[in-house]
C-alpha cells in the first residue's frame, strides 16, 4: 500500500509540474492586426480577447481608414466588420484582393465578421474573403483561428520569398549563361568576334540577304608584312599592333557590320544592306585609319623606334550572279585580298572590279 501511496504522490507531482508550465511562446507574436468595425466596443473586444497572444494592433472604423491603414503599416491580418456605413467590409475585401500582386498589397488574409448568416458568408468567401467568423463568436474560436490564417500568411511570405530567391537565381543564370556565350564568340587578344561565330554569322547573313533581295558585303583584311613585326620587334609588341589594328576596324565601321578576327593578322566583317559602291568606302577609310596609326618600340639601347603598319584588303558583295554561296563570296573577298598583297599592299581590290591572284 504503501509503494502505491508513494506512485500516487509521485504521479500527482508529476501532473502539478505539468499544470504549472508556462504555456508555448506565441510563434505569432509580434504580427500586426488590422481590426477594422465601426462600433468602439467591437474592437475593444476583439483587442482585449486577443491581448495575451503578443499580437499588435491597428483600428480602423470605416473601410477608406481601413485602406489607408493597409497602406501605410501593411497589416499580417484583418479581421473586419462587413457591414459598415459607406465602405463596407466586403467593398474593401474585394479591393484587397484585386490588388494582391507584388505592386499592390500583396497577400493579406481576412476575416469577415458579421451578424447575418449563410448569405453574407457565402458572398464575402466567393470575394476571396480567407475566413468568415458570424456574431456573437467564441474569443477562443477567433484566436484558433487568427493563429490559421496567420500560419497561412507566414507560408505565403516565405513560399513569395522562395519565388523571389529562385527568380533571382534564375536571372542570375541567365546572365552567367550570356557571359560563356560571349566567351565562346569571342577572341581571347582583339576582344572582336572569333572565327567560329563569323562562320555563323556568315550563314546567316547570306540567307537572310538573299531571302530579302538586299546587298550584302564582306570584306577580308590581313596587317601586311606583321611576320617581320613579331620578329623585329617581338611577339608582345606584335598582339599591341593587332588590338590596335583591331579596334581601328571596329571604330570605322558601323554598330551593325559585324567583325571578327578570322586568324592570325586577318580580319573579316560582314556589312549588311551594303553595296559595292559603300562596301569601297568603308574598306577605304579603314585602310587610311590604320596607316595613319603610329607605334613606339623601346630598343635595347633605351630609344623609341617610331614604328607604322598598313593593310591590305578584299572585298566581296551580294547580290552577284557568280556568287550564289557563302563560300563563294569568302573565296572572291579572299582571292581579291590576294590581289591587294599583290599589287603592293596597302590597298583595297573589290570582286566588282575582277580580282585575280
Amino acid at each position: 500500500m504503501r509503494l502505491h501511496g508513494d506512485m500516487v504522490d509521485g504521479s500527482s507531482k508529476r501532473m502539478g509540474e505539468v499544470a504549472r508550465r508556462p504555456p508555448l511562446a506565441n510563434p505569432y507574436a509580434g504580427r500586426t492586426i488590422l481590426v477594422v468595425d465601426d462600433e468602439p466596443a467591437n474592437i475593444r473586444h476583439v483587442r482585449e480577447g486577443l491581448a495575451a497572444h503578443g499580437y499588435l494592433f491597428r483600428e480602423a472604423t470605416d473601410g477608406a481608414e481601413a485602406l489607408r491603414s493597409i497602406r501605410e503599416a501593411r497589416p499580417d491580418l484583418i479581421v473586419m466588420d462587413v457591414e459598415m456605413p459607406r465602405l463596407g467590409g466586403v467593398e474593401v475585401c474585394r479591393i484587397i484582393k484585386a490588388n494582391a500582386g507584388d505592386g499592390g498589397f500583396g497577400f493579406i488574409p481576412i476575416i469577415l465578421v458579421t451578424g447575418r448568416q449563410v448569405a453574407g458568408k457565402v458572398e464575402g468567401l466567393e470575394l476571396g474573403a480567407d475566413d468568415y467568423l458570424v456574431k456573437p463568436f467564441d474569443m477562443m474560436e477567433l484566436g484558433a483561428r487568427v493563429k490559421s490564417m496567420l500560419r497561412l500568411k507566414k507560408l505565403q511570405d516565405e513560399l513569395v520569398e522562395k519565388n523571389r530567391e529562385l527568380d533571382r537565381a534564375n536571372k542570375e543564370l541567365a546572365q552567367k549563361r550570356e557571359e560563356l556565350l560571349a566567351l565562346t564568340r569571342t577572341d581571347g587578344l582583339t576582344n572582336l568576334h572569333n572565327r567560329r561565330y563569323f562562320e555563323e554569322r556568315l550563314t546567316e547573313e547570306f540567307v537572310r540577304a538573299s531571302r530579302y533581295r538586299t546587298p550584302l558585303s564582306l570584306v577580308m583584311l590581313d596587317i601586311d608584312h606583321f611576320k617581320h613585326i613579331n620578329d623585329t620587334y617581338g611577339h608582345p609588341f606584335g598582339d599591341e599592333v593587332l588590338r590596335a589594328v583591331a579596334r581601328t576596324v571596329r571604330a570605322r565601321l558601323r554598330e551593325v557590320d559585324f567583325v571578327a578576327r578570322y586568324g592570325g593578322e586577318e580580319i573579316v566583317a560582314l556589312l549588311p544592306a551594303t553595296g559595292p559602291n559603300e562596301a569601297r568606302g568603308a574598306c577605304e577609310r579603314v585602310r587610311e585609319a590604320i596607316a595613319a596609326l603610329q607605334f613606339e618600340h623601346q630598343a635595347p639601347d633605351g630609344t623609341m623606334q617610331p614604328v607604322r603598319c598598313t593593310a591590305s584588303l578584299g572585298v566581296a558583295s551580294i547580290p552577284n550572279s557568280e556568287l550564289l554561296s557563302s563560300e563563294n563570296l569568302m573565296r572572291a573577298a579572299d582571292t581579291c585580298l590576294y590581289a591587294a598583297k599583290a599589287a603592293g599592299r596597302n590597298c583595297v581590290r573589290q570582286h566588282e572590279e575582277g580580282c585575280s591572284e
